[in-house]
């Protein structure tokens, strides 16, 4: 069962500033196997935490991280009421309260350091100061948008809530529901939900949070009503939401492997129901049995849900992966434990002269996009495609410096397309080389970007920031949606890719400066520390999304720093002997550039 290496900040003990990324040791190793794409991340097991209450603790400093965790602590309807059962009578007005649920947000927040305390003054007050970031803001509808506060602090103010009694309350208290990003954790479910591509043709995940609350018999009919509200803003572009004026029908209904959800559809055909049967099935994975759709009252499908998981992938998975690397300027294979291993699928006359690369598999055909040095040391795109071994390439026109390419996984084979950063700037690539800057509306050099397992998200380095955004393919012409950008600990983020359905794994500098390579989910929520001190920029990095039988253990991930290649699980540096089918002759250099295949 796959499971989530995350962050804790507020579990009683607080970590110094740039330490605070990390509720686990210095360096974990994730040694994980599984399969399916719809584990969910940072689910806790068995019943919901206890909600805190303000007597929970007499001192200043877990009194506030109680304050933190209360409102996320149970249903959104009464976040008000668990807030201000810590508030003194005097300052309740200070945090108004809005009357709908629809309308309850939660600002969710990192702390960086540890709180600072003062002590009580004359009139037996005393001030906590947060030092936090910010990390997003809660909607109703369980998704965790972009930030809109822009504060680096809060402050606090307590007194003794009785005279010479042990209790504590607060009189003065920010205008906003604070949440840590710890009690996200604590109290929330993350779930992935399910919107089809704009053709149709495969499912597109969707982060969410639900609180641990929630009965089991409630679980459907929210994923229902979010999937009926529609996709999250930036994934916007790149999916196709249900038709207009679908909207839920009272309450899922049912238990014991029996349920009915009830709809009002607009045109709602065979065709439409079976799309939106499959989107059930998946964004309902711990379901199984059978799921009656009603449309207005009238029972028109029954869904076997276990069924339709087997006949319908969610998009696919890829194969068993291969790793490869770099050495002395041509690909050549990895041989990792008892992974599984193969020749390179590339013609050896192409294969010189190449300092980064990207192999992909398309139903028979192997994609290829290797970037080359020249006489001139410009550097160019090498892209072909066919059986193996690719045998007929083009080459892109010159630039100075060239990203690891990445090719989006879709279905149109005969339009195979891919991303690139060429001078930093972002371009999108074709099968033949054809090269056309794709317009960005956030300033800053392009250095990195990286492609998702279901081939309609990438992540991007821009300016040494994080950010990602929805793609659409059609007929070999890329769109991409609006950057969503990610709050991260790492500074000077130098590389990313997608190491899980809703996982990122990037490289950056740490508080102190010192480069480390952190994990991140989709959403900026949780970010935990996997490597730390490694001693140098990572210049590349490559990831394997998926959980393939007899594969690498998932989040597996490799890198290059400082013209040396490393991996994960364990953590070690590939060696030359690891390097496969060398010729005779071949200069003696570190292995760079490692990447999977799959």
């Amino acid at each position: 069962m796959r499971r989530r290496v995350l962050l804790a900040l507020l579990g009683g003990v607080l970590l110094p500033a740039g330490l605070a990324a990390c509720g686990i040791p210095n360096e974990t190793e994730v040694q994980v196997d599984g399969s399916g794409p719809a584990a969910e991340a940072g689910a806790p097991n068995g019943s919901p935490a206890r909600p805190p209450t303000p007597s929970d603790s007499a001192e200043p400093v877990p009194f506030i991280e109680n304050y933190l965790r209360a409102a996320a602590a149970g249903e959104r309807e009464q976040a008000y009421a668990r807030v201000k059962e810590f508030i003194g009578p005097e300052a309740k007005g200070l945090l108004p309260e809005k009357q709908q649920s629809s309308e309850i947000e939660l600002t969710v927040v990192r702390l960086l350091e540890k709180p600072e305390v003062t002590p009580p003054n004359n009139q037996g007050t005393s001030d906590v100061t947060l030092k936090v970031q910010q990390v997003g803001v809660l909607r109703a509808d369980g998704v965790l948008d972009s930030p809109e506060a822009s504060e680096t602090e809060y402050r606090f103010q307590l007194r003794r809530a009785d005279s010479g009694g042990p209790g504590l309350l607060l009189t003065n208290v920010p205008n906003v529901l604070l949440v840590s990003d710890t009690a996200l954790r604590e109290y929330y479910r993350s779930r992935t939900i399910y919107f089809w591509n704009s053709g149709r043709s495969r499912l597109v995940p969707d982060l969410r949070y639900l609180p641990s609350s929630v009965p089991a018999e409630r679980r459907v009919t929210e994923v229902v009503k979010w999937l009926t509200g529609g996709p999250s803003k930036w994934l916007a572009q790149g999916v196709t939401g249900l038709p207009d004026g679908t909207r839920p029908i009272n309450n899922a209904t049912g238990a014991d492997g029996h349920w009915e959800v009830n709809l009002t559809m607009p045109g709602a055909d065979d065709k439409k129901l079976g799309l939106l049967a499959t989107q059930l099935a998946w964004s309902l994975p711990e379901l199984s049995g059978q799921l009656d759709l009603k449309i207005q009252n009238q029972k028109r499908r029954t869904v076997d849900l276990e069924q339709e998981r087997a006949e319908h992938a969610v998009y696919p998975a890829g194969d068993r992966p291969v790793r490869y690397t770099v050495y002395d300027g041509a690909v050549r294979p990895l041989a990792i434990a008892n992974e599984a291993r193969a020749a390179v699928p590339l013609v050896p006359d192409a294969n010189k002269n190449v300092v980064a690369a990207a192999l992909a598999r398309a139903d028979d055909q192997i994609l290829a996009a290797l970037v080359v040095t020249g006489a001139d040391r410009r550097q160019r795109l090498r892209v072909g495609s066919g059986p193996d071994p690719v045998a007929v390439f083009d080459t892109s026109r010159a630039y100075g410096s060239l990203s690891r390419p990445t090719w989006l996984r879709s279905l149109d084979g005969r339009h195979p397309a891919g991303l690139v950063a060429a001078d930093g700037r972002l371009y999108r690539f074709d099968g033949a080389a054809g090269m056309s800057q794709v317009p960005l509306a956030v300033p800053g050099s392009v250095v990195a970007v990286a492609g998702s397992l279901d081939g309609h998200r990438i992540a991007l380095v821009i300016g040494g920031a994080l950010y990602v955004a929805a793609v659409s393919v059609d007929g070999g012409v890329v769109s991409v949606g609006q950057l969503r950008p990610l709050v991260a600990l790492l500074t000077n983020i130098s590389a990313v890719d997608w190491v899980a359905e809703n996982d990122l794994v990037l490289a950056g500098n740490e508080a102190d400066r010192r480069p480390a390579i952190h994990q991140i989910t989709v959403d900026g929520a949780q970010e935990t520390a996997l490597k730390r001190d490694i001693g140098a920029e990572v210049t590349q990095l490559a990831a394997y999304p998926g959980a393939a039988v007899g594969g690498p253990p998932s989040l597996s991930f490799m890198y290059e720093a400082n013209r040396a290649a490393y991996r994960n699980n364990p953590f070690d540096n590939i060696k030359r002997e690891q390097v496969l089918d060398v010729p005779a002759g071949s200069r003696a250099t570190n292995p760079t550039a490692p990447f999977f295949l799959y």
